[in-house]
Order: C-alpha cells, then structure tokens, then sequence
C-alpha cells in the first residue's frame, strides 16, 4: 500500500457564516481516508503556502474542529485576497516548492471563480514539475455569482443560503421599526452588498412572500435611475405613508470614488461613499411625498459573519462540499470543484457532483432577468421558489459559555519549515 499523503486547505476572497463548516467537512472527511496523512490549514489563504505557514489540523482537538461548524468568518485559518498572477513565475515555483516538501498530495481551495482558476494551474503546474498533486475545489460566495445562469454547474455557493436569511430577519425588523417611526422617518434606505449581481437584495422579498409590506428593492440589475427611484418611492409613500428601500451597493449611482481589490473586485464599503447614502441625499434633495425625512442604514460585514442567522441548510451543505472536494481527492480526481445541483420537482433536495475547474473559473453568472419584476423594483414569485429552501425552517442553536458564545480556538500547531523565507511578489512591489 502507498504511503499516505499530506493535505492543504486553503481559502479565499471574503469570508461567510458557514465557511467553517466546509472546513470541518474537509478535516473530518480527510481523517477518515486512508489516503490522506496530515492536514494542513494554509494561514490565510495562497498567502500562507508561499510563507510556508501550514496549521496542523490533524493535530487538533476533536471537540475544536466540531465547533467550527458554529464559528463564522474565517478566523480559524484564516484567507486571502492575494491573487496569483500571470508573470508571477516566482510565486507559482514557491507554491510548489512548499507543497513537494511538506509531502502534499492533495490541495484544496475554497473560494470563488478565480480560486477554483488558481487551483487548477497549481494542480497542472505540479504535473509539470513532477508533483503528483490533485488540485480540488470548495465553492464559496456570499454574492451567488459562482457558476453559470442556467445553474447547470452548481445551483447555488454556500454561503448565500445564511445571507439570504440574514436579510429575510433584517427587513422584518425593519419594516416593525419604519412602521413605528412614520410620522418622521416614513423612508428607509438599506444598502445589501452583492457588487454587480443581486441576489443578496433580492432576498429582502423572503421577508415578504404576500407583499404586505411598502417594500422596494433594487438590484444592480434594475433598468431606473434615481429620478425613477424618487418617483416610485413618493408613489408607495401616497398610498401607504411610509416605504423600505432595499438597495444594492452596485446600483449605479454614478462614481463611487471605488476602491478595488487586487482582483480587481469593487471593495463597495471600502469606497468613499456609499450608494445608500447618496439615495438618502438625493431623495431628501428632491422631497418627499410625506412629512419627515429619509434615512439609511448600510450594514457591513455583518451580512457575512452573522451565525445567529445563519441558515441550518446552508451550514448542512457547506460541510458536504467539504467532505465531497475529499472525497474527489483522495479518489485521484484533479481538475474538479464540488458542487451543489438541485434534484427536479417541488421538493427541495440536492445531490453532490463533480464539475471541471476550468468551467468554473471561465463562468460568469447574471442574475436572471426573468426574475426581476416589471417596474424594476422586485423580484418574482420564481425567485421566492429559487430561494426559498435556502434559508431553512429553523434558526441555529448556538453553544454558550458563561453568556458569551463558544467558538472554536484551534491550537497554533504549525508544520516545522523547511524553506528559506520568502515573501510574495505582489508584496514586494509595495515595499
């Protein structure tokens, strides 16, 4: 029998509730092969392959890697937005430098369509050098834009499903407050993230199936402008005094001031104003149809990292990606992502499949303009039935420890380097 090789799990791009969990998948799945030696954890991301800095996951606590699956954000092994580049030849040598000493046979990447890239040319770049690596991917996006828009290549990223909920709770809250405070704030604005694709706003609608509430939302997508807004907006507030903006942070409001990532990814709360703030100016600009004004509310990162809404589905789903992307490996399957696919019918269930990296890092998925409603400012019943089975019947029962939840602290295990110090291309152009 061959001896067993090492594993790397790495992650990247921005961080979800159920991250985790995946993560867990991955570690529990990897203990139970018998093809799989130790696992290592790259300490934030590509980041912590090229500073040889791997955290020993097999070496921690049982009862530690369980609790992952109530721990948010990526805390735990951290993750990256460091990207690997064509023409950083150095960087990609590195990778493989550390991957071939640490006796690594199996790398996996969480994240989204430029991870999975990133997987498969360190997966055919080691064939090249003589590594036998099997390069595999974990889906991850807050956002849903991984995959295509027929939803053939996965129906929907983990990490959606808890943001999707997330917003279903605020905007029920929100509409107790605005119903409230009428008489002087009749208008709300909330800004959801997603960048240039709405699935996150779209979720507000979950909060309001039977459209009882003064709800208007606004996806990067909807075809108005501002002037449209304000119209629609005084129209609800004739017929009901008061209105609930739920709006993207990409719906173009013109510039930004935008900052980007080194992916080249808009970073919308990192920009020097915010699209809800300049809805708020501009609708207190121009008058309401009510006495009062408008106000905003823009919530940050508290959309990804918020576990006590985090959807019991979407945490169920993360860990099998997980234990699915092991289980591709340690069969000899490189060059693939694990991946969600819903089974037909009115019954929600889904299966776990295999789909090729390339196909995934060369998608691009639109929200579908089926399901945004006439008038630009809602989304369809057939999204409803899309999202619905996402966000779960139930909330998540969290651990408690003297008041105060329990996280998972894994011990600073790290694999004894080999390597000389390094430090990534990228970085030393800033110095």
């Amino acid at each position: 029998m061959s001896r067993p090789r090492n594993l790397v799990v790495a992650q990247s791009g921005g961080p979800t509730a159920v991250i985790n969990s995946s993560l867990r998948g991955a570690i529990e799945a990897a203990r139970a092969s018998d093809q799989i030696g130790t696992v290592y954890g790259a300490r934030h991301g590509i980041e912590g392959v090229l500073k040889e800095e791997l955290l020993d996951l097999s070496a921690q606590d049982e009862q530690e890697v369980a609790l992952l699956r109530y721990t948010p954000s990526a805390g735990s092994i951290g993750t990256c937005r460091y990207k690997l580049k064509s023409g950083q030849d150095e960087d990609f040598e590195r990778v493989i430098e550390v991957l071939k000493a640490h006796e690594v046979g199996y790398f996996l990447y969480n994240g989204g369509n430029d991870s999975m890239d990133t997987a498969n040319k360190i997966a055919l770049l080691a064939h090249e050098r003589g590594l036998d690596l099997v390069g595999a991917g974990v889906p991850k996006t807050i956002d849903n834009d991984v995959g295509d828009s027929q939803f053939k290549l996965i129906d929907h990223t983990p990490g959606y499903g808890s943001t999707a909920k997330y917003w279903m709770h605020m905007v029920q809250a929100a509409n107790e407050e605005n119903a409230g405070s009428c008489p002087a704030d009749p208008v709300l604005v909330m800004q959801a993230m997603g960048r240039k694709i709405g699935f996150i706003p779209a979720a507000a609608r979950l909060a309001d199936p039977k459209h009882e509430m003064p709800l208007q939302i606004y996806l990067a997508e909807s075809p108005c402008t501002l002037e449209q807004l304000a119209d629609q907006v005084n129209d609800q507030l004739r017929r009901d005094g008061r209105c609930i903006v739920v709006i993207s942070e990409g719906f173009n409001v013109g510039d930004l001031g935008e900052v980007k990532d080194s992916f080249g990814h808009v970073s919308f709360s990192a920009s020097q104003i915010t699209v809800g703030q300049i809805v708020v100016n501009y609708l207190n600009k121009v008058g309401l149809a009510a006495k009062g004004a408008a106000r905003g509310n823009v919530s940050g990162t508290d959309q990804r990292h918020a576990i006590a809404y985090a959807s019991t589905v979407d945490l169920d789903e993360a860990y099998r990606v997980g234990q699915k992307a092991v289980e591709l490996a340690a069969s000899g399957t490189s060059g693939f992502m694990a991946t969600i696919l819903r089974d037909p019918g009115s019954i929600y269930s889904v299966r776990y499949d295999k789909v090729p990296l390339p196909e995934v890092a060369n998608s691009e998925r639109t929200f579908p303009a089926g399901w945004i409603a006439p008038g630009g400012f809602d989304v369809t019943d057939d999204f409803l039935r899309y999202a619905r089975p996402l966000v779960g019947d139930e909330m998540v029962s969290l651990p408690m420890l003297d008041g105060r939840q329990r996280m998972a602290r894994l011990a600073p295990i790290f694999a004894e380097k080999k390597l000389p110090a390094y430090v990534p291309q990228a970085d030393r152009k800033k110095k």
